[in-house]
Order: structure tokens, then C-alpha cells, then sequence
């Protein structure tokens, strides 16, 4: 291996086809470095859509009401009818394996024109109505003041808390709103916080930055909802399928509000579980596909090294001749070819690996220096590779070389010195 003769002539066959080397070597540069830069892509586009929405609870699935299409006990199908209060108490009295269940109240009959006044100040916002038990499974972080908590809940205090849009407009930069008063559809409510959500890639029935949170309880009673419940977030215990939450959940549904057991439109339902497991295929697909179309290249990079050798092989047929007649064994003439192969294919497969590398950084330092205060709500972020990756990549190379090396390795030592010795 670090024979010098053996490197002399390494050296001296590229350095007579320089040309011809660094054509064959650049197949394999581009093959590392479209590997190198595919892969990173991928892990860039994967980054940008799981985060802002990572913090979210992923074993949470939500249920809303639809017309029914089935007619059952006297009801006619198409019927219109809502959750309440009471659907909450009995869903956690039966339905084993559920964690946390939270009702949301949605304001589509508030958010109409500039619903939301403060002074000389008008806009138009969300309005929900949440309990302090819905932060576990959409987590937020409190710029100023403090959540919706039991107490607001209980006492039905006309509080919010309000989105960093929402804190924009309506109040002065670094103004401290908490305990200022906001005008909501004639009404008004004291602010006792500002949130940033950690998940603002998951936007449920409003945007969270435009959204305003009331007390549940305080949004039914000031607004005429009566009882009534607009959907239902919950969450399975650790180690429970959420699917099988969600189908106790809407059977329960179904026995509260007369539902025929058969009708499967009447319960609206999203399963984020579910979904972000069909986002993992997506991705495992990607990066299956990825490797195929790298790995495919760096082959045709390795075809051309190995025909190159071919070349270099027949023009050295008179001298592996002498060799052989001096007495080098066969395995010392398939070391060297291999070596030189492996040579080429490594310097080469190393440089792409490096610029690949490179430019995966600047994309990475470019996106981070364009969108400093938004990067959570790109869908294309950090697109690097790991050192996993990189020694993968490396390891590759080798044994691409020793592929490629290999045959015309194997038609060398085939050569007869006698035969060598009269080729011109």
C-alpha cells in the first residue's frame, strides 16, 4: 500500500493523461456531490415542515359535527346538530386509554368585519373560546403575562389573551398590554398575556398570530352559545393508539346525540397520528428515492474509472509483462491497479463531498440571514447532511474504486509475459 514505486507510477500514469483522468474522476465528483446535495435538500425540506409544528401534541386527534346522512330513531338524515357540555363528562367517563380532552368554541359569527377595537384602533381578528388544559397539546410560549387558567374558567372573567399580530396592531412597539382592555364585538376584555405559538405551522380553524383566546366558559355565556361546543382536541395516554381512542370517542358521540352507528360522515375527525405518520412515508420514500438516483450515479462515475483503467491497462500491457517475468506476483499487479482506481475515485468523490458540503452551509447561512424572524414558517430549512452521512459517503467511494479497479485488475493478471513482452 504505500510502496513508493507503486505511487511513482500512479502519479506518472495521471500526470501523462491528465485530461483523461480528470474527465473520469469528475464523474465520480458529480455523483458524491449530487448525493451530498440531493440528500441535504431532502433533510432541508423535511426540516422546513416539521418545524413549527414538532411541539404539537402527535397522539391528538379532533372531532367536529357534520349533517348526518343516515336516518335513525325517527330523525330524518341531513339532520344539523352540535356538541355540548355534557358530551365532555361523558366522553371521559367512557372511553378508556383518553389523556386530555379540551372543547374549543370557534367565533365565525364574531369574525366579521373589524371586530376587534382598542381606541382610535380597529381590525378584524379570530375569536376562540378555549380552556387553560388546551396549552398541553398546542404548546405557546407567553411573551407578556400569563394563559387562560381554572380560575378564569370557573369565575367566568372577561380576560383574553391575544396573538403577536393581534399585539402588533393594536398596541405601541414594547407597550405592555397586559391588563389593557380590547373591545371584542361590543364587548370588552381585559388582556392578561401574548402568546407565541411553537407549533404556528398548525393553524386550527384560525391563524394563531390573528387569533384571540377567550375563557371557554366566559365566550358561551357572553356571546349566547348556551352549551354548545364547537369540536373536541384530544389526546391518548402514552402508549395508546389514538386511533382507538378516536373510534371510542365518536361511538360515545354518536349514543349522546342519537347517531346512527353506520353513519361515518355525521362525526367529522382529523387524526394528526395518523398524518404525520403518512408524512414519515412521504419522506422515507424521498430519501429512498434519493440514494437510488446517487448511488446510480456514483455507478456510472465508477463505469467510467473502470474503463479508464481498461485503457490504461492495455497501454501498460508490455510493462505489467516485465513485471511479471521479473517475478511480481499476481495479487501485487491487482494492488496496484486497485490502488490507482481507488486513488482516483477517493481524491475525486472527496472534493465533491467537501463543495457539496459547502454549498449545503451558504444555502443554510443564506436562508437563516433572509428569514431570521420567520423560519419556523419555512417549508425549507437547514439543509445539511450528518456525519453519519459523510463517513457513509466516504465509505462508498472506497468501495467504489475497489469496483471499479476490480475488472480491469482481473484482465491484467490474465496477461501471459510472453504475449505482454511482444505487444507494441
Amino acid at each position: 500500500m504505500f510502496d513508493r514505486d507503486r505511487w511513482q507510477e500512479i502519479f506518472s500514469a495521471i500526470r501523462k493523461n491528465k485530461l483523461r483522468s480528470m474527465l473520469t474522476a469528475f464523474g465520480v465528483f458529480w455523483g458524491i456531490f449530487m448525493l451530498v446535495v440531493m440528500i441535504g435538500s431532502g433533510n432541508g425540506l423535511k426540516n422546513g415542515v416539521t418545524q413549527g409544528m414538532k411541539n404539537f401534541a402527535t397522539n391528538s386527534a379532533f372531532v367536529w359535527t357534520n349533517n348526518t346522512t343516515v336516518p335513525y330513531k325517527g330523525f330524518k338524515r341531513g339532520r344539523n346538530w352540535h356538541f355540548n357540555n355534557r358530551d365532555m363528562q361523558a366522553i371521559r367517563d367512557q372511553v378508556s386509554g383518553l389523556d386530555i380532552i379540551a372543547p374549543r368554541l370557534s367565533g365565525w359569527k364574531l369574525n366579521k368585519g373589524e371586530n376587534v377595537v382598542r381606541g382610535k384602533k380597529a381590525a378584524a381578528f379570530s375569536v376562540n373560546g378555549d380552556y387553560p388544559v388546551y396549552r398541553k397539546i398546542d404548546p405557546c410560549d407567553m411573551v407578556y403575562g400569563r394563559y387562560i387558567n381554572d380560575d378564569d374558567i370557573r369565575m367566568k372573567r372577561k380576560v383574553c389573551i391575544i396573538g403577536e399580530r393581534v399585539y402588533e396592531v393594536m398596541f405601541n412597539k414594547d407597550e405592555n398590554p397586559v391588563g389593557k382592555y380590547l373591545r371584542v364585538n361590543g364587548v370588552y376584555f381585559q388582556v392578561i398575556g401574548v402568546f407565541r405559538s411553537k407549533n404556528p405551522k398548525i393553524n386550527i380553524g384560525s391563524n394563531k398570530k390573528e387569533s384571540i383566546y377567550l375563557p371557554f366558559t366566559t365566550m358561551q355565556n357572553t356571546f349566547n352559545y348556551g352549551d354548545r361546543v364547537h369540536y373536541f382536541t384530544m389526546t391518548a395516554k402514552k402508549g395508546v393508539d389514538v386511533s382507538k381512542v378516536l373510534d371510542k370517542v365518536i361511538a360515545v358521540l354518536k349514543r349522546q346525540h342519537n347517531i346512527a352507528p353506520k353513519d361515518e360522515e355525521a362525526v367529522g375527525n382529523f387524526n394528526l397520528q395518523k398524518e404525520i405518520k403518512t408524512i414519515g412515508y412521504v419522506f422515507l420514500g424521498i430519501d429512498i428515492l434519493i440514494w437510488i438516483v446517487g448511488i446510480g450515479t456514483l455507478i456510472a462515475g465508477a463505469v467510467g474509472v473502470s474503463n479508464i483503467m481498461l485503457v490504461i491497462i492495455k497501454e501498460r500491457t508490455k510493462e505489467i509483462g516485465i513485471q511479471r517475468a521479473i517475478g511480481a506476483s499476481p495479487l501485487k499487479i491487482i494492488g496496484q491497479i486497485i490502488t490507482e482506481s481507488v486513488f482516483l475515485t477517493t481524491i475525486a468523490g472527496f472534493v465533491g463531498l467537501a463543495i457539496g458540503t459547502m454549498v449545503l452551509k451558504l444555502v443554510s447561512i443564506a436562508i437563516e440571514q433572509s428569514s431570521a424572524d420567520s423560519q419556523e414558517e419555512m417549508f425549507f430549512l437547514n439543509p445539511q447532511i450528518g456525519v453519519s452521512i459523510a463517513v457513509s459517503a466516504l465509505l462508498m467511494l472506497i468501495v467504489t474504486g475497489i469496483i471499479a479497479g476490480l475488472i480491469p485488475a482481473r484482465k491484467a493478471v490474465k496477461i501471459k509475459p510472453i504475449e505482454a513482452l511482444r505487444h507494441e
